[in-house]
């Protein structure tokens, strides 16, 4: 279980920033940095006080969310463009909250 562990430590020792903003891309002339979310989770264990009786296990998994790109405007500035897809996918969780929580707050005032 101790190699298993290493053996994952090593692998994902460099994730984090460097996975996080991909590569420069050339698109119609301008140089484009995809920007994503990316989150990792691993766990494992065992059952009971004896290893050799019990069972054990262990899993891992992870997501990667596209959120947009830093690019060049016309006026040379460096710009953070959204991904509308991915935007419109934060923001529904959010209006549907907020829009609940609205709909408590009149109904504690009636």
């Amino acid at each position: 279980m101790a190699d298993a562990m290493q053996s994952l430590t090593d692998t994902f020792k460099n994730v984090g920033v460097a996975r996080s903003y991909g590569d420069p891309v050339q698109l119609g002339g301008k140089e484009i940095i995809p920007v994503a979310l990316v989150s990792l989770g691993f766990g494992g264990g065992t059952e009971g006080g004896d290893p050799e009786a019990a069972g054990s296990g262990g899993g891992g998994g992870g997501f990667v969310f596209p959120l947009g790109v830093y690019t060049h405007d016309d006026g040379g500035r460096l710009v953070f463009r959204a991904n509308p897809l991915s935007l419109t996918a934060c923001l529904v969780p959010l209006v549907c909250a907020a829009g609940l929580m609205l709909r408590g707050v009149l109904r504690a005032r009636r």
